[in-house]
């Protein structure tokens, strides 16, 4: 049992959000498995010294996130959707000629309906970061093209992805229409594939942007995903950011 904070804690959070996080915890962790019943309220009253509407405001949090499930006066279950954990490497190689987008295809492996939508197509100048590893001096611009992941119709994941603009002229990279296989394939087939990847992830409070695209509850931390491809003799083809809901997903690297 977790011992309820003491009046001079460092956890400067309301007492609900402290609530929430530590029956968060203990969903994800699967402590309190898909179908079982979180505490009572009495008991969380017990627990963290709180009164019936600290916690049923606690509550409402896990509900609004998709992690709880119930009504006042009832019991509050937890959902059987829990953090999926998504595999990279499956979905970062280029699809074969005539094959569909790997995002789309590792989804049915999975018996998920994947879709992505194509946002926006544009020539920009990146952020710092991106033009650090395209090699770019500030202001200097690349080629976006910034697109949302779906699983089973619900957002999943916000992409942009950046490319050297001399890879991309003259090709259908500079069009906002999608393209057979994704731009993993489009590339190959112009004597780029991917030889390595470097990613690295954080966790990140989400922007105004990701919040709204992925259509977030709260701001619980995003994951953030700063991949850099490199091809033959480590020419960097393509940098991308990309951003999941935290509490949703989790991503497994296998060495």
């Amino acid at each position: 049992m977790t011992p309820k904070a003491a009046p001079d804690s460092l956890d400067r959070r309301p007492l609900h959000e402290r609530i929430a996080a530590d029956l968060r915890e203990q969903i994800m962790s699967g402590d309190i498995e898909p179908g079982g019943d979180l505490p009572s309220t009495e008991q969380l009253k017990a627990r963290f010294g709180a009164s019936g509407a600290t916690v049923q405001k606690a509550l409402g949090l896990l509900k609004d996130e998709g992690l709880a499930v119930g009504r006042a006066g009832a019991s509050v279950k937890v959902r059987a959707h829990r953090r999926q954990t998504m595999h990279p490497a499956k979905y970062s190689a280029p699809a074969a000629p005539g094959e569909t987008y790997r995002w789309i295809s590792e989804a049915a492996n999975r018996g998920q309906a994947g879709k992505s939508k194509l946002l926006d197509v544009a020539e920009v100048a990146p952020p710092v970061d991106v033009c650090a590893a395209l090699g770019l001096t500030e202001g200097e611009h690349a080629l976006l093209r910034k697109q949302i992941l779906f699983l089973d119709e619900e957002p999943c994941e916000l992409v942009k992805s950046y490319y050297p603009l001399e890879l991309a002229r003259g090709t259908a990279m500079m069009h906002k229409k999608r393209i057979q296989g994704g731009t993993p394939a489009l590339l190959a087939e112009a004597g780029y594939p991917p030889r390595r990847t470097i990613d690295r992830v954080s966790a990140c409070i989400p922007t105004q942007e990701q919040y709204e695209v992925l259509e977030l509850p709260t701001d619980l931390p995003i994951l953030r995903t700063l991949r850099v491809v490199l091809s033959v003799e480590d020419r960097v083809i393509e940098v991308t950011e990309m951003a999941k809901a935290g509490h949703l997903y989790e991503l497994q690297y296998e060495y």
